[in-house]
């Protein structure tokens, strides 16, 4: 009789732990059975994490395995990969088993679907390399031909073809019979990559995995991968789950997106995913970018990470020029208006030229809030407690957080005063104001509201590309590794919209954003313009950008966090706790609190005090957090002693359940 330790699927965080079977047959790690459990009469579905077990109770109380499932699969290394994950994030089994399992089940032959099935392999054939691309490629290939597991931060700046450098490595990687990973921070990126990708490598040898395709379209793709049909995979952060084996090179392009952090449980950084699982297969990682974040900078420096940088554009082109606007100025002036003198006329001759504009606002909505004249009071989601946004185009006072929608009241639910004001200006009303003022243009927009589906998303930046729309208005969306060759100019509405918000990395994503919504004018023959608004001219972040210095702006940041002790000398650990009393959530957070501080960790005077949640508030229930400055290097032991923790709530049966966010991307 053979023994195994398996994992079963079920979401109770009570069965969070390895059980015993027996089987006739060996078993191999990654495979998935049918088990009896508990006392139900079906059977459920169990993952086999280790093989050859000696029993530690009676082999006569053991119950048998039923049935193997032969249709799906994992592997040895993705059973380390999720094993890993739980001691890292401290997840439960499950939730990294399900990162890697597809959801649905199976097609009937001959039903299989095929997501970008009408995409076209777009050519476009680089004979020769410029000096920057052939030695940053030479030194990648290098270390792909030895099979050495090394790790590269290429900072190469806005169209310096960064991509071709991933495709020639990808070549190499095929060649020794191997498998590449090519992932992007926004779905809306993947339709142009695959393109560029099925014109050099051919649509047979790729897949896709994202969030937008359905069921069905993930299951096949995972299929297709896991029996090697596919050696490329391109996708969005879950694309770092890929059944591949043989990985020779994973790519996080665009690397400082914050996209690339999980905020929902499991909340994992695919950044160390990705090393984890290169680990195993001693393959390469690539990051690229033209702004990298300021914590894989610092190790590049420290020598974590091989620095390639690549300073120029591949079509020796400069750099668009930037100008900084002053809006204080402009309302000293009498202009109210969101366009300064310098925008409107800009955008008045680069249309005349015959160019295209993209203009950037990082708000989405009409008004970004809505209040009561007499009182004060700011229309609130009743379950998320943030504030609500007016979308004109529903009529309706959306919360961004949850989805959920209110009809506008005609009087205010907290006085009952009938003076209710729209403050605050989305892309939506830059599009209503902008096709006013240029009426004989053609004006469209790119956000979350326009592009909910792989379709539309399309579809916008397709019409863009082909020149069928002269304006673009967009967040963050258009300023993520779009390539448009006819963009002569770009205009920042507001910079000071994310250098307001109450995060550290304010700065920091002030920087990226203008340095790479910048970066999509002057891709063509002609050098862009770009124009940023903003009521701090004097911040060192906007007159970085403006001088596309990165060097400048990573010193002074730099200096800030390491006086302030944030990442990367240190790591930011949230423990969230959620039940349905507010008491019992308080006071589970403050007994995680003090039981830590009894532990002795180091740098245990950085545990900074519960506070309830102010983003939350969920349907009868409460969230109260605690925020860790762990120490450089004690992130392992820290993970440690809050899963003790939680699995003491858990045998105590207290109805409290605990999340762990390692270096939450949105701050509680």
């Amino acid at each position: 009789m053979n023994y195994v330790n398996l994992v079963v699927d079920n979401n109770s965080r009570h069965t969070d732990e390895l059980y015993t079977y027996a089987f006739d047959e060996p078993l191999s790690p990654g495979q998935i059975v049918n088990i009896p459990f508990g006392r139900s009469k079906g059977h459920r579905r169990g993952f086999v994490f280790q093989t050859g077990v000696d029993p530690e109770i009676d082999p006569a109380r053991i119950r048998k395995i039923e049935s193997v499932d032969g249709s799906l699969s994992l592997n040895g290394e993705m059973i380390e990969t999720i094993c890993w994950m739980r001691r890292r994030y401290g997840i439960r089994y499950m939730d990294g088993v399900k990162c890697f399992v597809p959801h649905g089940k199976p097609p009937a032959p001959g039903k299989e679907k095929e997501p970008y099935k009408n995409a076209r392999g777009e050519s476009q054939p680089v004979e020769t390399l410029t000096d920057e691309q052939q030695r940053v490629t030479d030194i990648i290939g290098a270390a792909i031909r030895e099979g050495r597991e090394e790790r590269f931060l290429i900072h190469g700046v806005t169209g310096s073809g960064k991509t071709e450098v991933y495709m020639r490595a990808i070549e190499q990687v095929l060649a020794m019979g191997k498998g590449a990973i090519m992932l992007v921070p926004e779905i809306a990126l993947t339709k142009q990559i695959v393109e560029r990708f099925i014109g050099r490598f051919g649509k047979e040898r790729i897949a896709v995995m994202h969030s937008k395709l359905t069921g069905r379209e993930r299951f096949d793709e995972w299929m297709r991968i896991r029996r090697g049909e596919a050696r490329i995979v391109i996708g969005a952060r879950i694309g770092v789950f890929a059944p591949m084996e043989n990985i020779g090179a994973i790519i996080l392009d665009e690397e400082h997106e914050a996209t690339y952090k999980s905020d929902q449980t499991p909340k994992y950084e695919t950044l160390d995913v990705a090393v984890r699982r290169l680990m195993h297969y001693h393959g390469v990682l690539l990051l690229g970018s033209a702004t990298p974040s300021v914590v894989s900078y610092q190790r590049a420096k420290e020598g974590i990470y091989s620095l390639l940088e690549m300073k120029h554009r591949y079509n020796a082109v400069p750099l668009p020029v930037v100008e900084i606007v002053d809006m204080r100025k402009e309302l000293r002036r009498g202009n109210r208006t969101m366009f300064s003198n310098q925008l409107y006329h800009e955008m008045k001759r680069t249309l005349a030229a015959g160019e295209q504009v993209i203009l950037f606002l990082n708000r989405r909505g009409y008004s970004t809030f809505i209040a009561c004249k007499e009182c004060g009071e700011v229309l609130k989601c009743p379950e998320c407690g943030i504030s609500l946004v007016y979308h004109k185009g529903e009529n309706a006072a959306i919360c961004h957080y949850c989805g959920k929608k209110f009809a506008v009241p005609a009087r205010c639910p907290s006085c009952g005063g009938e003076n209710i004001r729209f403050s605050g200006v989305g892309t939506e009303q830059v599009e209503e104001f902008t096709a006013r003022q240029f009426p004989d243009y053609v004006v469209n927009r790119l956000d979350l509201d326009t592009a909910k589906k792989t379709k539309e998303i399309n579809g916008i930046i397709g019409d863009f590309a082909k020149g069928k729309t002269d304006i673009l208005i967009g967040t963050q969306l258009v300023a993520k590794g779009l390539d448009f060759r006819n963009v002569g100019l770009v205009g920042v509405v507001a910079a000071d919209v994310s250098l307001n918000i109450p995060d550290y990395r304010a700065t920091e994503r002030t920087f990226q954003l203008v340095t790479q919504v910048a970066g999509r004018a002057g891709r063509g023959a002609r050098q862009g313009r770009v124009i940023v608004q903003t009521g701090t001219p004097d911040n060192f972040a906007l007159l970085a950008a403006a001088q596309h210095d990165y060097k400048s702006f990573f010193r002074q940041e730099i200096m800030v966090r390491r006086f302030m002790n944030y990442p990367p000398f240190s790591d930011l650990i949230a423990a969230e706790f959620t039940a349905g009393t507010e008491e019992l959530a308080s006071s589970q957070a403050d007994r995680c609190k003090d039981y830590l501080v009894r532990a002795g960790l180091p740098g245990a005077e950085r545990i900074f005090a519960p506070k309830l949640s102010g983003n939350f508030k969920g349907q009868d229930s409460f969230r109260y957090h605690i925020l860790i400055k762990c120490p450089r290097g004690e992130r392992g032991r820290y993970i440690y002693y809050l899963r003790f923790f939680a699995e003491q709530m858990t045998k105590n049966r207290i109805e409290c359940s605990m999340t762990i966010d390692v270096n939450p991307y949105s701050m509680l």
